[in-house]
């Protein structure tokens, strides 16, 4: 389940606003949450914003609440296995954790049922979960199996030493054949479901991203998406900025009455990372999904 927090604070000291706000026993790693909405006297910014003594400090943001999951015994399409880490493709249309209105049928509880009460105690809040596809997006996910497993993985990405690439059929014809985005993202203060990117990179939290066009298609575009940071909705949002979002986006697509059911067209196609234990440099490929080879052959008409 998911608790939002609305909260205000006089600032005590001056210094780092996460760091300030922490010592009033707000949980740091809250301030990196893709949730998280800060403002300073009324106006927003980032968590590396500078607070004064007195500073009027108003914080929103979620937090993932998951006791009770309960185990359910979910097919996993599994990659490869070993002590270590479980590599899947996760398929379209499941979440990959409980959230707000949605509190079983998750990559999370078929983890659970595949691994024993005991997997949780990996991580309290996200037992095994690395990092995340969106419920829409298929693809490639590791996950780990114990603790150890866990941190050194949880390391690689936010050192982003990872390689993550994405296949997306887009809007229209690309302006280039091969082009690096960079913004910042923030969340849209109008519908806090959406995020939205903003010229100026020192707003938000940066981002960026590398596409390469593959294939032209009739009206569309199959490209090839390598994403360097892992913001939520990133390459969703990052595609809508420069005017070519993913056919079947129902958040930030535009409606095409050639294609009124396209599901999300957003696969994620490779993983690159080292494995935690050997040390050894792993590669993994998910294979495209029925339904997108199905948009690519009526697209290619």
């Amino acid at each position: 389940m998911i608790r939002h927090h609305s909260e205000d604070y006089i600032a005590p000291s001056e210094g780092r606003i996460d760091a300030v706000i922490a010592s009033l026993g707000v949980q740091r790693s809250f301030f990196s949450s893709p949730s998280m909405v800060i403002t300073i006297n009324g106006k927003m910014v980032r968590k590396s914003a500078k607070v004064r003594a007195d500073d009027k400090v108003h914080l929103e943001y979620d937090e993932e609440i998951f006791s009770g999951l309960e185990a359910e015994d979910i097919p996993l399409d599994v990659i490869y296995e070993d002590d270590d880490i479980l590599v899947i493709d996760k398929k379209a249309g499941i979440a990959v954790h409980p959230g707000a209105g949605l509190h079983g049928g998750t990559i999370a509880n078929a983890l659970l049922s595949r691994y024993g009460e005991d997997f949780a105690s990996t991580d309290d809040e996200r037992p095994g979960i690395v990092h995340r596809l969106d419920k829409d997006t298929s693809g490639v996910m590791v996950i780990a199996k114990n603790a150890e497993a866990l941190s050194a993985l949880q390391s690689q990405f936010a050192a982003h030493s990872t390689e993550k690439h994405y296949l997306a059929i887009v809007k229209g014809r690309l302006p280039s054949l091969h082009a690096v985005i960079e913004s910042g993202i923030e969340r849209d203060s109008r519908d806090r479901k959406r995020f939205r990117a903003v010229d100026d990179i020192s707003k938000g939290r940066y981002a960026k991203t590398e596409y390469r066009v593959e294939r032209e298609l009739n009206g569309y575009t199959l490209s090839d998406i390598r994403i360097y940071t892992g913001r939520t909705h990133q390459i969703r949002v990052h595609m809508k900025y420069i005017g070519h979002p993913i056919l079947g986006d129902p958040i930030y697509g535009q409606h095409d009455p050639r294609y009124p059911d396209a599901a999300l067209m957003l696969h994620a196609h490779t993983l690159d990372f080292t494995h935690p234990s050997s040390g050894e440099r792993m590669h993994f490929e998910a294979p495209l999904p029925v339904h997108f080879i199905s948009a690519l052959d009526r697209l290619s008409l």
